[in-house]
């Protein structure tokens, strides 16, 4: 089994910047790609931004140039930084990571509870 747990939502005006952190823990034998995904109230959830192990990213694009995302192998964490924040960013964050751990030997998608994100004046 495999937790997640977000942190570093909150409230930002426009143009503000957030970083976001979510770090797994339990019985994980191999992370492969993790990501942050979004969701808005009366809207279908979009993937944000996802990173490999290896390091390769890809993101939606309408972030582009504004986040980032990156990991810590060593610490089971990926981050995503928000620059010039946008009232459209407002949503429920959720990180995800594609795992494999040693109680449920096979590739498995995992998710965080969710942080808030508000960009607004």
């Amino acid at each position: 089994q495999v937790q997640l747990v977000e942190s570093g939502g909150g409230l930002v005006q426009p143009g503000g910047s957030l970083r976001l952190s979510c770090a797994a823990s339990g019985s994980i034998l191999r992370i492969n790609t993790m990501g942050w995904y979004r969701q808005a109230p009366g809207k279908q959830r979009e993937l944000v931004a996802a990173i490999t192990s290896g390091g390769s990213t890809n993101y939606v694009d309408s972030v582009k140039g504004r986040f980032t995302i990156s990991r810590d192998n060593a610490k089971n964490t990926v981050y995503l930084q928000m620059n010039s924040l946008k009232p459209e960013d407002t949503a429920v964050y959720y990180c995800n990571a594609n795992a494999v751990s040693y109680h449920r030997m096979y590739d498995y998608a995992y998710w965080g509870q969710g942080t808030q994100v508000t960009v607004s004046s």
